[in-house]
Parts: structure tokens; C-alpha cells; sequence
């Protein structure tokens, strides 16, 4: 074949070969400049911060816990992997300034703000809290959402329900309360700096990372590059992202939401 022909198929088969994929990017990514993406809600002054319990300090979303809220992201996703790099930043806050310190992210939010307690939405808690970050709570209300999240579980000397990660405990439905990470200690108390001998979360001040994997209705919760929990069957698979405020300072410098790559 001539050179010159060969050249022009050649240039034919590029251009019609599929370009190759893209990284779709995250969904969405804390700027580290402001809360572009989010808004916020708290218990007594509503979409109000007077007294700027969220504030965006040296590339981090500084919480100071002073009124139980959240900044929650503005849009709704599912099939996703969130990433968060948190830590504690100080003392925790009356009325619980004596008890372990307390956050959560809460996933697949749905109807009003103020639903649960007059500041959280209903949704899945990927409870942050010394001793016991990785637990799951169902935040649901009475005549609410009907929300139940499946796991495989044993029950604890204590009475309550632990994630077994070998798959051989009871498969469980759970419309509310608690289900605690697989290594948490059974005893637990609510108190200030509590650590338990298998905690994988970091001490105090130190930054931890979490991710919550939600994938259809599984959800797995992964501190520290360990996974400590596995909620099966959600009823709900999308909903906004709610980062608490309660009664702890937490900073954020890490949030971002990535797709999951399509089945």
C-alpha cells in the first residue's frame, strides 16, 4: 500500500477509535476555601449561624459542636464512596462535656431538616464517636420514613448487637438503635477520652479517615483502611450527606464524593 494511503487509513482509525474513558471526578469535593456545595441547619436558628459553629479555618470545616446541627450537602447521591479525613479538636461541650466526644456522618438523608429532634434528617448514621466511630444508627422517627437496614450481627453479654465480620452471625433487621462495629468494647462507657483495646480510630487531636461505601443498599463503613461495619438490605439507597454537630469539635479537611464504576 502507498505511504501516502497508509497514512490516510491510519489517520481514518484514529479518528473514529472511541476516546478513551475519563475519570468522571468526584461528585462533589470540599473546595477548602468555603462550604460551596453544602448549607447548614441547626436546631435553634434553623438556616442561620450566628455564632459560626461552621467555620472554614486554614483549609479545614472547623465544628465547633456548640448546638446540635449539621452542614449537609446540597444534592442527593447514591452509588458512591465518601471519603472524610476528620479529627477531634478540643474539649467536648455541655451538657456532654464530661462524656465521650460525639459526631457523626449521616447518609441517604431524606425529608425535612428538622425531622429527628428538630435537627437531623432521618437517614444512616456512620456514628463518630470515641470508642464507637464505624457503628451504625438508624435515625428514624415514629410516622417517619420506614427505614431498616440489615446486618449480620451477635449479641453481646451486654445486650447489645455486634457486627461480626466473618459472616457468621444472625442476619438481623434493625428499624432503629444501634449496631455496633465489630471490635467495640463491651465496656464501653460515656465518658470523656474513652478508648477501648481494639478501637482503631486514632486518639484525640489525631486525623482519622472514613469511608462510607454505599453501593445499592449495602453500606460499609471503613476506618483507617479496616472495615468495622456492614449494613445489607437499606431500605433507602439516596439521600443527601449530613456532617453533625454535637456537643464536640471536629474539623474536616478531606470530603469528597466518588461515583462508583457502573456493574
Amino acid at each position: 500500500m502507498p505511504a501516502t494511503r497508509t497514512a490516510l487509513v491510519l489517520a481514518a482509525l484514529l479518528i473514529s477509535a472511541p476516546a478513551p474513558a475519563q475519570d468522571p471526578g468526584p461528585l462533589l469535593k470540599f473546595n477548602g476555601k468555603d462550604l460551596d456545595g453544602f448549607y447548614t441547619y441547626l436546631h435553634d436558628h434553623k438556616y442561620e449561624d450566628p455564632d459560626g459553629v461552621f467555620k472554614v479555618v486554614d483549609g479545614e470545616i472547623r465544628v465547633s459542636g456548640k448546638e446540635l446541627g449539621g452542614f449537609i450537602t446540597k444534592g442527593e447521591y447514591e452509588n458512591y464512596r465518601l471519603i472524610a479525613e476528620w479529627r477531634w479538636t478540643g474539649e467536648a461541650l455541655p451538657p456532654r462535656d464530661k462524656a465521650a466526644r460525639d459526631s457523626g456522618i449521616l447518609v441517604h438523608c431524606v425529608g425535612k431538616d428538622d425531622a429527628y429532634g428538630g435537627h437531623w434528617m432521618q437517614s444512616m448514621e456512620c456514628q463518630l464517636i470515641e470508642g464507637g466511630s464505624g457503628d451504625f444508627i438508624v435515625v428514624s422517627v415514629p410516622k417517619g420514613e420506614d427505614l431498616r437496614l440489615s446486618s449480620r450481627v451477635r449479641k453481646g453479654g451486654d445486650g447489645q448487637w455486634y457486627f461480626t465480620p466473618d459472616g457468621s452471625g444472625q442476619l438481623r433487621e434493625f428499624d432503629g438503635g444501634r449496631i455496633n462495629w465489630w471490635g467495640r468494647d463491651p465496656e464501653w462507657k460515656d465518658v470523656l477520652g474513652v478508648r477501648g483495646p481494639k478501637d482503631v480510630e486514632k486518639p484525640a487531636g489525631e486525623w482519622n479517615t472514613m469511608e462510607v461505601v454505599c453501593d445499592g443498599d449495602t453500606i460499609t463503613n471503613i476506618l483507617n483502611g479496616q472495615v468495622v461495619n456492614v449494613g445489607l438490605a437499606s431500605s433507602v439507597r439516596k439521600g443527601k450527606i449530613t456532617f453533625q454537630s454535637e456537643y464536640a469539635g471536629i474539623a474536616f479537611r478531606r470530603i469528597e464524593i466518588l461515583p462508583l464504576a457502573a456493574k
